[in-house]
């Protein structure tokens, strides 16, 4: 089992003869390419989905109503499957990059919409009702007390989304982009060693989004909250650091 890790991390680096003999495959210079390709698509598709996600679930949660609404796009957006969607807009914008990164904008967006909602929603009014009666416009009670409240809740959706669109990248080759789902369907060319290659940079990949958004909401979580929710004080033992705050499901 190990043989076979050392096996793909050794096909990262260095190139080697296809299964059927006629090509060199994998090497840095091929996993690089497709990993920067990876990356972009996912960046791009994530950045979109936020842009989008984060103001509506924001103002639907500063008005408390609609809540349906979040709960039907989330509910619709895991339930369509994803190469469903790439042949569905083959039709209006062909396949290409295009493609693959309006299915992972629909894939982001309901995780992040959700807990934007919810994060806004459940602040508790009698603070928001405090801050108009001491004068507060619509929009101070919203940037100054809300946001920053609901900014833990909104990066727990955004790191679930990230998490979801970097693996789900994988599957861009179907619709010709390169990105590192190349090896890994593509066996008769890379064979096992190359799958599990690509891979295990997915994982890596993966991994270092999901730390790095974490570092990113533990740093937003205001103080108040942080002793609301550890009021001793002591430290909490993580795993590695890494235990996420996930997505939240409105009730």
């Amino acid at each position: 089992m190990l043989g076979d890790f050392f096996s793909a991390f050794e096909f990262i680096f260095e190139s080697r003869e296809s299964r059927a003999g006629t090509v060199q495959v994998g090497g840095l210079e091929e996993f690089g390419q497709l990993t920067l390709t990876h990356l972009q698509l996912s960046f791009v598709s994530l950045a979109i989905a936020v842009a989008i996600a984060v103001p509506i679930g924001i103002y639907l949660g500063h008005l408390g109503r609609f809540q349906f609404l979040a709960v039907s796009i989330s509910n619709v957006g895991r339930a369509v499957p994803v190469l469903a969607l790439i042949a569905f807009f083959i039709a209006f914008v062909g396949v290409g990059f295009t493609n693959v990164a309006l299915v992972l904008v629909l894939l982001a967006i309901p995780p992040i919409l959700t807990n934007a909602y919810v994060g806004t929603a459940q602040v508790d009014p009698d603070t928001v009702d405090s801050a108009r009666g001491m004068g507060f416009s619509e929009a101070q009670v919203l940037t100054r007390i809300e946001l920053p409240i609901a900014l833990p809740t909104i990066f727990g959706g955004i790191r679930t989304s990230a998490v979801n669109v970097v693996a789900t990248a994988t599957i861009a080759p179907y619709a010709n982009v390169e990105t590192l789902g190349i090896p890994i369907i593509n066996f008769n060319v890379y064979g096992g060693t190359g799958q599990l290659a690509a891979a295990i940079v997915v994982a890596l990949i993966t991994l270092a989004c999901d730390a790095g958004l974490g570092g990113v909401q533990r740093a937003v979580t205001p103080k108040g909250l942080k002793l609301a929710a550890n009021p001793s004080g002591a430290p909490k033992r993580r795993l590695f650091g890494l235990i996420p705050r996930r997505s939240v499901q409105p009730s």
